[in-house]
C-alpha cells in the first residue's frame, strides 16, 4: 500500500469541522462532502471507538457497496482513525479472500489541529496502486466541499 496525505485549513472551529466532516448529530453533513467519492454516500454505525462502521453507497443497479471499518481511535476535536475490515458488495459483507486482502488493515485517519481561527484537516490514508490516482483526484474535491460546508 501507499501512504497518501491531503490537507485544507477551514475558517471554522475545530469542534464545528470534526462534527461537520463525521455528521455528528446530522448525517446528512458527511454525505454532502463525501458525495464527491459516491453521490449516494452515507455510513451505518458509530464514531466509537472499537465499533464497526460502513461507508455505504448504490449503485447504478440499485446494489449496495462500500467499506467496512473499525473505528481505531476517535479522540473528538482532535484525531479519528478508521481501519479497514472488508467490503460490503451487493449487500454483503466480505471481510477475507483475495479481492480484500491487500486492504485489510489499511488506515485512514484524520487530524484536526487548530490553528489560530482555522482549522488543518489532515488526512492519512494507506491506499493501493490501483486506487492512487482515483484518490489524488478525489480527496481534494471532497475537502473543497468539505470547506465550504464548514465555512
Amino acid at each position: 500500500m501507499k501512504k497518501l496525505q491531503f490537507q485544507t485549513k477551514i475558517h471554522a472551529p475545530v469542534a464545528h469541522v470534526y462534527t461537520i466532516m463525521l455528521g455528528i448529530g446530522d448525517k446528512t453533513t458527511y454525505e454532502a462532502w463525501a458525495a464527491e467519492f459516491q453521490p449516494t454516500s452515507t455510513y451505518d454505525g458509530s464514531w466509537e471507538p472499537g465499533s464497526k462502521i460502513r461507508f455505504i453507497g448504490v449503485d447504478q443497479q440499485g446494489e449496495q457497496g462500500g467499506i467496512i471499518a473499525e473505528i481505531a481511535a476517535n479522540d473528538p476535536n482532535r484525531f479519528v482513525s478508521l481501519k479497514t475490515c472488508g467490503f460490503l458488495s451487493k449487500g454483503v459483507e466480505i471481510t477475507e479472500g483475495p479481492e480484500v486482502e491487500e486492504w485489510i488493515g489499511g488506515l485512514e485517519n484524520y487530524t484536526f489541529r487548530e490553528e489560530n481561527e482555522y482549522t488543518m484537516v489532515t488526512v492519512d490514508i494507506d491506499v493501493v496502486d490501483d486506487f492512487v490516482d482515483y484518490f489524488n483526484t478525489t480527496w481534494p474535491k471532497a475537502l473543497v466541499k468539505l470547506k465550504t460546508i464548514c465555512e
